[in-house]
């Protein structure tokens, strides 16, 4: 019997994450090549041009298993039986905007997205922020959605998983594939801490490959905290190929079971672990069996680790304070 086929809104989806992110959603990367799919794309009034653009295109690659596209303006119409919200759409950060503006504007976008999802998504209904500041973004959509259970909000670190991962394959002199067990701690920003000490190269615990202690806790952690930086310095524009795959990668880390040993990093709802103020959106090492997820459990860090770890833990509990008056 054919599957019936799944709701997945984008929210930004004329943006270049959003372009770079649908087709492979119509072609199955994000929940495999049997299952199909209803693309829900949402976009402000002044993009719709774009946007139908998108669908156009979306027409033209007469995917198999794409069986309509929505594409709107009306907030509760694309989250509309929902089972997965990808919440793509954020204002970036501009010259001369503090932290603190970005987080406010940002919040009178995922505020009324959180509680349309919870008053419209499918009862099965998943979200994953990609959006930036996308940790207090997500406890933003979260708090408005007190239908929908905390553990199915999950934010974006894998971009800076994967970044991680390709800076240490490069100083190993290995492929990026040997490369595992690289956990993302805190706030997706220059607070992150990239957990080297843990991680390993073809099953080896990584500080015995690469025995450069001071590359590890200098240019590795800077390279990795700025690369989003060092890519709009670059191309001129952020992140998005890169971005929208880690997405894809993001979902896939949730509903795929996880392999044996390993585990990815996605910042998920804190009740405690490690010592994480309940209630945070944190970046933690996180596990599947396809069907549910766990933080792991019974990592040691060392004082250095725990020092960086608690200055991302201090950025995330100071941006939920600024949004305080938001989470209701």
């Amino acid at each position: 019997m054919a599957q019936r086929p799944l709701h997945v809104a984008v929210t930004g989806a004329a943006g270049q994450i959003g372009y770079a992110l649908v087709h492979r959603i119509a072609a199955g990367e994000l929940l495999g090549p049997d299952q199909p799919i209803v693309l829900r794309l949402l976009e402000i009034e002044p993009a719709l041009p774009a946007l139908e653009g998108v669908v156009m295109e979306l027409e033209d690659g007469a995917h198999s298993l794409l069986e309509e596209v929505v594409a709107t303006a009306d907030v509760n119409h694309a989250f509309d039986g929902a089972s997965w919200c990808l919440l793509v759409g954020s204002v970036p950060r501009k010259a001369g905007m503090e932290r603190r503006d970005l987080l406010s504007i940002n919040g009178s976008i995922f505020r009324p997205q959180g509680r349309a999802i919870n008053e419209h998504a499918a009862k099965d209904v998943r979200v994953l922020v990609v959006g930036n500041p996308c940790n207090t973004n997500c406890l933003i959509a979260r708090s408005n959605a007190p239908d929908v259970p905390a553990d199915r909000w999950f934010a974006m670190t894998r971009l800076d998983e994967n970044r991680a991962k390709t800076q240490l394959a490069k100083k190993a002199g290995v492929p990026t594939r040997t490369v595992t067990n690289l956990a993302i701690w805190g706030n997706h920003s220059a607070t992150q801490f990239p957990d080297f000490a843990h991680a390993r190269i073809d099953g080896k615990p990584l500080p015995d490959v690469i025995r450069d202690g001071a590359w590890l806790q200098g240019p590795f952690l800077e390279t990795v905290q700025k690369r989003g930086a060092a890519v709009i310095d670059a191309r001129g524009a952020s992140s998005a190929a890169s971005a929208a795959h880690a997405a894809l990668e993001s979902v896939q880390s949730v509903v795929r079971p996880t392999p044996n040993g390993d585990w990815h990093s996605l910042a998920v709802v804190s009740r405690g672990e490690y010592g994480i103020p309940e209630g945070l959106q944190f970046g933690y090492p996180v596990r599947s069996d396809g069907s549910s997820w766990s933080i792991v459990e019974g990592i040691q860090h060392d004082t250095f680790a725990a020092g960086r770890i608690g200055i991302s833990t201090g950025e995330l509990v100071e941006e939920r304070q600024e949004v305080e008056a938001l989470l209701t």
